[in-house]
């Protein structure tokens, strides 16, 4: 069974707004982040990274629902992975620069903003499957995906 991830938030889902995500790609067995804040509100949407004079490795924002962003008032470059509502990478951005407007990708249902080189050092690249779910239902699931298989035979 999965984690209750393919649920995206919800329009004024206040018990996901301050909430912090894990961001694992599946297919290169890494993380991406350990700290993405879903962005799921207008309001949130809208601020994003406006105003961070840094970003820490492994920081992050989910924006759902999404098919593009905006770097307007945000102060450092950012890495910018665009997903299809399956957390499949449907476009990236490296080293997104400030101050810009980021390209719109129709077939996208959210993007991550992430540190710099988070696309570089993960290696993610477009097809790539994504696992996106709250610390507690992470630990569970590498714990069953890891669990040595039992039988006999």
């Amino acid at each position: 069974m999965e984690p209750d991830l393919l649920q995206m938030p919800t329009e004024g889902g206040e018990n996901m707004e301050r909430r912090k995500y894990c961001v694992y790609n599946q297919t290169r067995e890494c993380f991406l982040s350990l700290g993405v804040t879903a962005a799921d509100t207008p309001f949130a949407r809208l601020r994003g990274m406006i105003g961070k004079l840094a970003l820490k490795s492994g920081d992050g924002v989910w924006i759902v629902p999404s098919s593009g962003v905006h770097t307007l008032g945000v102060l450092v470059p950012l890495d910018l992975v665009y997903l299809n509502d399956r957390h499949q990478v449907v476009h990236l951005a490296e080293h997104f620069p400030p101050f810009r407007i980021a390209p719109l990708r129709p077939q996208t249902d959210s993007v991550l903003e992430l540190a710099a080189y988070t696309i570089y050092s993960t290696q993610t690249q477009v097809g790539d499957q994504l696992l996106i779910c709250r610390a507690e239902e992470m630990g569970e699931w590498l714990n069953r995906t890891s669990a040595p298989a039992t039988g006999t035979g």
